[in-house]
């Protein structure tokens, strides 16, 4: 059962935690927008600070929301998990907060009570007796029974989140072949969140290009080798850019190229932004193109079509 839902409005966040004015502010290292592994990592600097620990104060921004703060009082914060762009924040009272940052919300940790200089509004404020969660201008905000959160409409449309542990490899390649996905070219399927949420225009092109998949192909017409690496790779490549803060190169490569003194936006990626630059493996320049809309790379060479 939805218990109040409040209307829409996206993600930003970042890292300081020990920082002289004791404030986490997540700041972005590149102006496009976030994707799974972003949006994770975000989570993961606000849960550090929430996670287990006691709500000694919860307030609500938003209106229809405020008579929720007397239940959730006194909870634990059991965890923070990412669905695709979502955030849901879990609590041993048997309630879920559902929030979505959209394009102007963004979630600064600080020290209990030390609140940041801003005009933006607060929507949501979780208090424990060290640190203070705060998200600010986000109006996508609902609370749920833990129970009734997979009815929200939002999570009823997207797909398995990308870092879900429960994914595998098997279960992207059954979905690939699923009769919702199969006839469609990649390079849509790839940016559709009814296929895996949390992936995104950097990814799909890393993805793409590590598989050795021209973009317009179709799942239905790989071979099953073909389908498995891609599969494997979906996950590979999300995973390590997770694990190297947006990275998609392996990680020995990235250093060596930081090493030459490449910057971390020159250094981070195989294809994606790198139009007319060697293609890493084969040395073919590399393409630029359009397609569903955004911008898309490719090595001729190594995704022929």
């Amino acid at each position: 059962m939805q218990l109040q839902c409040v209307v829409p409005r996206l993600y930003e966040v970042g890292d300081d935690t020990d920082s002289a004015r004791s404030e986490l502010t997540l700041k972005p290292r590149f102006m496009f927008m976030p994707e799974g592994p972003e949006i994770r990592r975000a989570a993961d600097k606000v849960e550090a600070v929430l996670k287990n620990k006691t709500v000694e104060k919860i307030e609500f921004g938003l209106q229809p929301l405020k008579k929720f703060a007397k239940p959730l009082k006194g909870s634990n914060v059991l965890s923070l998990e990412t669905r695709g762009k979502a955030l849901l924040t879990h609590f041993d009272a048997g309630l879920t907060i559902y929030s979505h940052n959209q394009l102007y919300g963004v979630w600064r940790v600080v020290r209990r009570d030390k609140l940041p200089t801003t005009n933006r509004q607060l929507r949501l404020g979780i208090h424990t007796d060290r640190h203070s969660a705060l998200l600010y201008s986000a109006s996508d905000i609902s609370v749920w029974q833990t129970g009734d959160i997979e009815e929200h409409p939002f999570l009823k449309r997207i797909g398995p989140d990308i870092l879900s542990p429960n994914l595998t490899w098997q279960l992207v390649a059954e979905r690939l072949q699923s009769k919702a996905f199969s006839g469609r070219a990649l390079n849509s399927v790839y940016l559709d969140q009814a296929f895996l949420a949390g992936l995104g225009n950097y990814l799909r092109s890393e993805i793409l290009f590590v598989a050795g998949i021209h973009p317009g192909q179709k799942a239905r017409d790989l071979s099953k080798g073909q389908l498995g690496k891609l599969a494997r790779t979906t996950l590979d490549i999300s995973r390590r850019s997770y694990a190297l803060e947006g990275v998609t190169l392996p990680e020995r490569q990235y250093r060596a190229l930081k090493k030459q003194g490449a910057t971390y936006g020159k250094a981070r990626f195989f294809v994606f932004g790198r139009a007319s630059q060697p293609c890493r493996v084969c040395r073919t320049k590399i393409q630029r193109s359009t397609a569903n809309s955004r911008r898309i790379y490719t090595c001729s060479t190594c995704q022929p079509i």
